[in-house]
């Protein structure tokens, strides 16, 4: 049996395969969650799996999970990014995710979601307004990060996008270091993801997920606005897509026929 979780982010989509035949990749959303579901469906059969077969249970979530309309559950993303995390750091942790449109921050204890807070309303502390940010200086995303490592922070205080990217502008306007602004840059995103984290008591064994899971200059950045230490994952981005793969095994276990 072959078990699927699909996170389908609103810039990135997420594939875990358990089972017989293991594997993992990422997709584009792109501007159609529906296209990017068939081709995920397309990938998988490339794979040796087939979704529609009675030998595979999938789960979706995320923010376009309703369009995968061969999934065999839907699932939120709490519950799917908290029964990752768990996988990564245990049954007892704190799950910061940082994905392309929101913020979230899960704690678990002893297995299961004992508090959970989220950012929806506003993409200035999450990976979009990084990704926007690196746009105006004509850099990669990595590059951004590179640059910020060598600046002295200038500070963007903003709280909307709008206002921040007019900011940045100004900043380039006036002929500031590079490295400067894109150390601005980062700051005020792990500012205002700290401000999030600040409203909850986050255990000892907190991690990184999302698409920023694996960079330890941001964890590192982090760690110091919130006073807590904070792991980098490698494989952080896939914490959503695991817990539905992972779901979606318990789910065919608990519903198959007893043996007598």
């Amino acid at each position: 049996m072959n078990y699927v979780g699909i996170d389908i982010g609103s810039t990135a989509s997420k594939v875990v395969a358990r089972g017989p035949n293991a594997f993992h990749f990422v997709l584009p959303t792109g501007w159609s969650s529906k296209e990017t579901t068939m081709s995920i469906k397309d990938t998988l059969l490339e794979k040796g799996i087939d979704v529609l077969s009675d030998d595979t249970k999938t789960v979706s979530t995320g923010y376009g999970r309703a369009a995968v309309d061969f999934s065999d559950y839907t699932i939120t993303e709490i519950t799917c990014h908290a029964r990752g995390g768990r996988e990564l750091a245990g049954d007892n942790c704190s799950i910061i995710d940082v994905g392309g449109q929101d913020t979230k921050v899960i704690i678990v204890a002893n297995g299961t979601v004992q508090d959970f807070q989220m950012n929806d309303k506003c993409s200035a502390g999450t990976g979009k307004f990084l990704e926007i940010m690196a746009n105006r200086l004509g850099v990669t995303l990595q590059e951004l990060f590179e640059m910020a490592e060598k600046g002295t922070v200038l500070p963007i205080s903003s709280l909307c996008t709008v206002f921040a990217e007019s900011e940045v502008i100004n900043y380039i306007g006036e002929g500031r270091n590079r490295e400067d602004i894109a150390a601005g840059v980062v700051d005020s995103v792990a500012s205002k993801v700290a401000q999030l984290c600040q409203r909850k008591v986050l255990s000892q064994n907190t991690i990184l997920t999302g698409g920023l899971s694996h960079n330890e200059y941001f964890t590192k950045i982090l760690s110091q606005k919130i006073g807590h230490p904070v792991a980098s994952t490698a494989n952080g981005r896939y914490a959503g897509a695991l817990g539905a793969a992972l779901l979606a095994e318990e789910k065919a276990s608990k519903n198959a026929p007893q043996k007598v």
